[in-house]
């Protein structure tokens, strides 16, 4: 990732919330010319993500401040025990960005490990594991990329990156050959069209009103291998999506039924934040 003037800008309105009229602690307690040297230690086994952020961290607060040093990249399965990544810099600058830059560590670090998981229990179907907007507001971009470090793929982006004709849509558009017929004559000829089903006859409709991709929700394995069935029977083509109910534990179960893609909103909105601790020490 890189360090553009959208992430650092990104970094200092974290940092901002966490700062406010300053650092009184560190103001009270530590001289502003000591300098110091901070060291990130994993405390259980991960996959690391959001090196470079964390860097961002320190550099939008002192444009001076050293590079992270660290012999490791994002995408990288680290042990607990090891220092990954070590700070240099002045020391009020590195307590004041250590908080913002540990959360987003974390937080990253844990939708990396966790679709790393996923991706694992899925290897040899070919089914690709793909996130949701189910993201927390302001840091979406960030927790897609920490999916793709994981090895899963971005679904869209947002509300104007792709159509999606989800059973809200449907109910108001008067169903859903008439949903897929409005989207087909509204949108241009690069966007494709999904439309998520439930059952048979939906699944019917959605194909012959030409969808290109199908969004199979809340089945289980057995229903679902059926309905994929059908599907392809009507449209070899067409691409299928599995969601809903789908866990770590029942995940290769539904990859088995003949699925393309299976998309999975704990990646971003369940993923548990991993133990990262950064200890600072004098630097003499």
């Amino acid at each position: 990732m890189r360090l553009d003037g959208n992430l650092l800008y990104m970094m200092s309105e974290f940092l901002a919330e966490d700062i406010g009229r300053g650092d009184i602690t560190t103001q009270a307690c530590v001289s502003e010319n000591v300098l110091g040297v901070g060291s990130f230690l994993a405390k259980e086994r991960f996959v690391i993500c959001g090196l470079r952020v964390a860097e961002a961290v320190f550099l939008s607060l002192d444009e001076s401040s050293c590079e992270l040093e660290t012999g490791y990249k994002d995408g990288d399965e680290i042990e607990a025990g090891t220092v990954f990544a070590v700070q240099r810099g002045y020391a009020n600058i590195l307590l004041a960005g250590e908080r913002t830059a540990l959360n987003l560590l974390q937080r990253l670090s844990g939708i990396a490990t966790l679709t790393r998981e996923y991706v694992r229990a899925v290897e040899g179907t070919g089914v690709q594991i793909v996130d949701t907007r189910k993201t927390t507001p302001g840091l979406r971009m960030l927790e897609k990329y920490a999916v793709t470090v994981g090895g899963g793929k971005n679904h869209r982006l947002g509300l104007d990156d792709g159509v999606l004709i989800k059973d809200n849509h449907i109910a108001l558009a008067g169903g859903v050959r008439k949903a897929v017929e409005l989207a087909k004559n509204s949108v241009g000829h690069l966007h494709k069209i999904e439309v998520e089903i439930s059952n048979w006859r939906q699944l019917r409709e959605a194909i012959e009103a030409g969808a290109d991709v199908i969004l199979i929700d809340n089945q289980t394995p057995n229903e679902l291998r059926k309905l994929v069935e059908m599907a392809r029977s009507l449209n070899p083509k067409v691409l299928i999506e599995a969601s809903g109910g789908i866990t770590l534990e029942n995940v290769r179960s539904y990859a088995e039924t003949g699925v393309d893609l299976i998309s999975v909103g704990k990646l971003t909105h369940s993923a548990r934040a991993v133990d990262i601790s950064f200890k600072i020490q004098p630097l003499l």
